[in-house]
């Protein structure tokens, strides 16, 4: 079923929508919430939350890009989740992916900062269109989709150690594209 027939289904309150959203992208919600929490029964639960949130926020709301506002729920929710366990000493595999993105994109915890976010995406997306589209989908694999750096190596015929370079590399230039921009880390 096509996403804007979807959409139509929520703000129509037909629970038809839910099944719909399950059966065209919970494969993927799982993945994400899967490769931050590295917990199945979390994860269902985040997917089950996600189309909660999708249920209550849609009508007013729209989505042109049904798949990356889903999956935008999705992985708030798993990051929510993961710093609520990472808070009771139970440490997950998300660990590690947010902690390589720590040193190129800075905190949003003041008041400035939610404004400096805006600003941050723009920059953010700006340096995505630049890349070339192998390194693109790369990046948002590893980081967004949380894919593992090994998956990543398979798939690209590399090795890890290959595949951790070309990342730092990328995050690198990420940080340098940041800095040109006036953005302090």
């Amino acid at each position: 079923m096509e996403d804007m027939k979807i959409v139509e289904l929520y703000h129509a309150r037909n629970e038809t929508a839910i099944s719909e959203t399950d059966a065209k992208y919970g494969r993927m919600l799982h993945s994400i919430a899967m490769n931050i929490l590295s917990s199945h029964w979390d994860s269902e639960e985040i997917v089950n939350d996600t189309y909660g949130k999708a249920w209550h926020a849609m009508p007013p709301k729209k989505p042109e890009l049904l798949s990356a506002y889903l999956g935008k729920i999705t992985r708030n929710l798993s990051i929510n989740r993961w710093h609520q366990q990472r808070a009771k000493k139970r440490y997950d595999g998300g660990e590690l992916l947010l902690s390589e993105l720590g040193e190129c994109i800075p905190s949003a915890q003041t008041t400035e900062g939610d404004i400096d976010a805006k600003e941050l995406a723009q920059v953010i997306d700006s340096w995505l269109e630049s890349l070339s589209t192998d390194n693109r989908v790369l990046f948002l694999r590893r980081y967004w989709y949380g894919d593992a750096v090994n998956l990543l190596a398979g798939e690209c015929g590399t090795t890890a150690n290959k595949m951790a370079g070309r990342l730092y590399r990328l995050r690198i230039n990420l940080k340098k594209a940041l800095e040109l921009e006036g953005i302090s880390l």
